[in-house]
């Protein structure tokens, strides 16, 4: 006998609510920006029932910007497209996946708030820097996947978040062309 799929309970749609609402609001202010009674308001509910569920702003944001990268298995990409395909792959997340929402809100929110920028630090060193350490020689791979980043993230800030005209205006094949060859000088060492 197989078990019926269990119903969202009502808890459940408050949480997801929460969520969606501070992860549109972080993602357009920041975490600075956002208040627990913004997000209570966009959410219509109580600002008590932020706190109930997720304890503090601090929790509610760290709860907002969990996510995979998803990152590539290199191992059947040959070497000399590893750059290309690692910011296709970035590409993606920024504008394939909309669910991916906390990237962005990471990115705008790091560069203010410690506490955002430690998160951003942490999806570094927990997902990029290994899969980095993989290529190439391990001894080098801290600087390398540091310059990778700083590429990307750079990148990322310009087109996504200050949405400078000509970085917004490139098509994704352009952004390939022209970044991919600086991502893979970095990926050689």
């Amino acid at each position: 006998m197989t078990a019926k799929p269990r119903k969202p309970r009502r808890s459940d749609r408050t949480r997801a609510t929460i969520l969606d609402a501070a992860r549109a609001l972080f993602a357009d202010r920041g975490y600075d920006g956002a208040t627990i009674r913004d997000i209570a308001k966009r959410a219509a509910i109580d600002p008590s029932m932020v706190m109930r569920y997720f304890g503090s702003k601090d929790e509610l944001f760290a709860t907002a910007t969990t996510f995979d990268l998803g990152l590539p298995s290199l191992n059947e990409v040959p070497r000399e497209e590893i750059g290309a395909t690692l910011l296709r792959h970035f590409l993606e997340i920024w504008e394939g996946r909309g669910e991916d929402r906390g990237f962005p809100i990471l990115l705008r929110s790091a560069a203010s708030n410690p506490y955002a920028a430690a998160k951003m630090r942490e999806v570094f060193g927990a997902q990029v820097l290994p899969m980095i350490a993989k290529v190439g020689r391990r001894t080098t791979a801290s600087k390398r996947a540091g310059l990778v980043a700083a590429q990307i993230l750079g990148l990322a800030l310009c087109r996504y978040v200050l949405k400078l005209p000509p970085v917004v205006d490139m098509s994704a094949d352009d952004v390939v062309k022209h970044v991919a060859p600086a991502v893979q000088r970095y990926l050689d060492g």
